[in-house]
């Protein structure tokens, strides 16, 4: 709406269709390519009432970007569109294999609500994970990317190990495009693992929160000391990253996570010091989700709000500013997501922002037992409400065919929400699992969820930070880094 709207009369004609609002003392425009624009007050009058000159250096970066309408390049806004915010529906590309649910760590927060070590009733069998495979590669998709998660996916090592193996014999006649990965807290890699993993070309990936202390009070090993054993294998990996780079070979960078509890929110600059001490590139802050062990009454405990969050990212954000400017490239992977999609016309594949979001048509989840579930976050709601199927009764097209799907699509489309009216569509997403877990519905009132507080703030601070020459300067930096296996 306009704020002024008894002073602007919009001119209908001239204007094409744009959302703004206003963001300290300018108004910030956004189209549905993508395109953004700052104007002071004044020149957003002239522009709303189509009063801008058309020689001016104003009109043509807005005729550029697709804001005037009677100089309209349809051609040109239909090709950028295609390869620009807009999701690309080939079949599921990511597919999740929760191999087992055991795991030996008790992280506070998990959200996969792990079974202790004894209960190996809840291990996936060679049986099962051969159909798991076998249904990933019906997808249509010429991309395919197979991820270990648990549980600790190492308690169950003969089955991944079957899995990588089948994959790979089986993409010896599919040719596609495969990638493997595998989350883990490292506790029980060995040589010989971590050697077949290697040569196998499995990307790897772990959970580091942060310093000693809070490492450890986030994510307790039962009468041992997780850092240490995490953090002993972040350094031989690292090492291995060098010298491989060194000899000019391809290398999978090792990534790794940070999830932050209500433990991690005083201490902003000492994680990223953690991240920077081990070598890693940039580091992901993450909100918890609140779902398994992470809901409930535990939110009382490690939870926070939106406002405590953001205080916290704020800070976090600004020293990882300054460690830039200070001559170190160093990113934050949800920031860098969100400026692919505002700066460049690549789709950044990230399945949680996007329109429809990546459940069951981005991802698939497949359980232990060989249920699917339309996503991570679907598969770890304490029902059945997002299962799709079982690989050992359904075919992939039975379980892809399922209603479900379109439920999730039609939750998720923007379009569809009060989100249509909000400046950042373009770039943004919403989660029906999180808001069914949190909220008991599909279609809550969007605006007023924790997920969309932060978010609006996130991209408040992304958008405050780009007009700065210095800071502008840095992100531009973030989003043409070359390419990795990881």
């Amino acid at each position: 709406m306009l704020s002024d709207s008894n002073k602007i009369k919009l001119n209908r004609e001239k204007v094409g269709f744009c959302r703004f609002k206003k963001l300290d003392d300018k108004y910030l425009l956004t189209n549905d390519v993508g395109y953004y624009y700052f104007l002071e007050p004044d020149k957003f009058k002239d522009f709303m009432e189509g009063k801008l000159k058309r020689e001016s250096d104003i009109y043509q970066e807005l005729k550029d970007k697709g804001f005037i309408r009677d100089d309209f390049d349809i051609d040109e806004m239909i090709k950028t569109c295609s390869s620009c915010n807009i999701s690309s529906i080939g079949g599921p590309s990511l597919h999740i294999i929760v191999v087992t649910l055991r795991c030996n760590f008790k992280c506070i927060y998990c959200q996969a609500s792990r079974r202790s070590m004894e209960e190996k009733q809840y291990d996936m069998d060679v049986k099962t994970a051969k159909r798991v495979v076998d249904t990933i590669f019906e997808s249509p998709s010429k991309v395919i990317t197979i991820e270990f998660q648990g549980g600790e996916p190492l308690v169950n090592w003969p089955v991944v190990k079957f899995i990588v193996e089948y994959a790979r014999e089986k993409n010896r006649t599919e040719k596609k495009k495969l990638l493997i990965s595998l989350v883990s807290n490292f506790s029980l890699m060995t040589e010989e693992k971590y050697k077949f993993l290697t040569e196998k070309e499995v990307s790897l990936c772990t959970s580091l929160d942060g310093p000693e202390e809070l490492q450890n009070r986030n994510r307790p090993l039962p009468n041992g000391n997780g850092y240490r054993l995490t953090t002993s294998w972040i350094n031989k990996i690292k090492k291995d990253e060098q010298d491989k780079t060194k000899k000019g070979h391809a290398c999978y960078y090792l990534s790794a996570l940070a999830t932050i509890s209500r433990f991690s929110l005083k201490y902003p600059k000492e994680i990223i010091d953690e991240y920077v001490k081990w070598g890693f590139r940039g580091i992901h802050l993450r909100p918890l989700s609140f779902l398994g062990f992470s809901g409930g009454p535990a939110k009382e405990k490690i939870g926070y709000s939106p406002e405590e969050f953001m205080e916290f990212w704020r800070e976090a954000m600004d020293y990882i500013i300054e460690i830039n400017v200070r001559g170190k490239l160093f990113y934050e992977r949800g920031v860098r997501i969100m400026l692919t999609k505002i700066l460049t016309d690549r789709d950044p594949g990230f399945l949680d922002l996007r329109s429809p979001c990546g459940a069951a048509i981005g991802q698939l989840v497949y359980n232990h037992d060989g249920k699917v579930y339309t996503c991570d976050e679907g598969r770890m709601v304490k029902d059945d409400t997002f299962m799709l199927g079982d690989v050992n009764k359904d075919t992939y097209k039975k379980i892809i065919s399922n209603p479900k799907v379109k439920t999730m699509v039609t939750a998720s489309i923007l379009d569809n929400l009060s989100c249509d009216y909000c400046v950042y569509k373009p770039y943004c997403g919403v989660c029906p699992v999180l808001a069914y877990a949190l909220y008991g519905n599909l279609f809550p009132q969007v605006i007023n969820t924790d997920r969309c507080k932060v978010h609006k703030e996130m991209f408040d601070y992304v958008f405050r930070k780009l007009q700065n020459e210095r800071t502008g300067k840095t992100f531009n930096q973030w989003v043409t880094l070359p390419k990795t296996k990881a």
